[in-house]
């Protein structure tokens, strides 16, 4: 119990540093995604990083901080989701605070996949929706106004296999590391990148990134 108070009092801390005001249910549910990412990944090995408090610095604060890309999005795909980074931080904020929002998550791997349908029924996200499967492959009946990854692949091949299911207008935001800059000289055409922006983590050390592209002929 006093883990979870200090976990729950360091992600209320640096949701502050974020400038993002975030409901009591909203901090409580995020809790609860963190329990069960750490109680899961031991059985699918959803991440390499372990313990409770990097994964709330590591991962959570980490998607926190790239939110403000997201929030005017109202159909988002997060492409190559694992263990649910940053599509299920991004649906349990818009449960709360975006009611109109629908985020996907998709991943090739069968086990992350089930987690996050175990994810989407203990916390009862119903703006969720999971797909096993490639990206490529996916079809959908309408087209996605926003379509994110986190740490999934070059932007080339991020633009190539996910770009068929981007909406007219819509953007491609991906988070990086630092090691970046060279996957921009082969975006394809008619691709280009509308903005990179340094992302400041609280409490997290490193260089992060957000990464924007867009159609030239949009």
């Amino acid at each position: 119990m006093m883990q979870a108070q200090g976990l729950k009092a360091q992600l209320e801390f640096g949701a502050q540093q974020l400038g993002l005001n975030l409901s009591a249910e909203c901090v409580q549910q995020l809790i609860d995604y963190l329990a069960l990412l750490h109680k899961w990944n031991k059985v699918y090995n959803l991440t390499a990083v372990r313990d409770s408090e990097h994964m709330l610095t590591h991962h959570l604060l980490d998607c926190l901080a790239a939110l403000y890309a997201y929030v005017h999005a109202r159909r988002l795909l997060d492409v190559g989701s694992g263990g649910g980074l940053p599509g299920v931080v991004i649906a349990i904020w818009a449960a709360w605070h975006a009611p109109a929002m629908r985020v996907d998550l998709i991943d090739t791997v069968q086990k992350k996949t089930a987690f996050l349908t175990q994810v989407k029924a203990e916390l009862k996200l119903n703006n969720l929706t999971v797909h096993t499967g490639r990206v490529e492959q996916l079809v959908v009946e309408q087209p996605f106004d926003l379509i994110t990854s986190r740490a999934f692949a070059a932007l080339a091949d991020f633009i190539n296999l996910s770009g068929h299911l981007l909406a007219a207008n819509g953007k491609l935001v991906a988070m990086k590391g630092p090691a970046f800059e060279s996957e921009l000289e082969a975006i394809p055409i008619p691709w280009r990148l509308e903005k990179t922006e340094a992302l400041s983590v609280p409490q997290m050390s490193g260089d992060r990134y957000l990464i924007t592209l867009v159609r030239a002929n949009d």
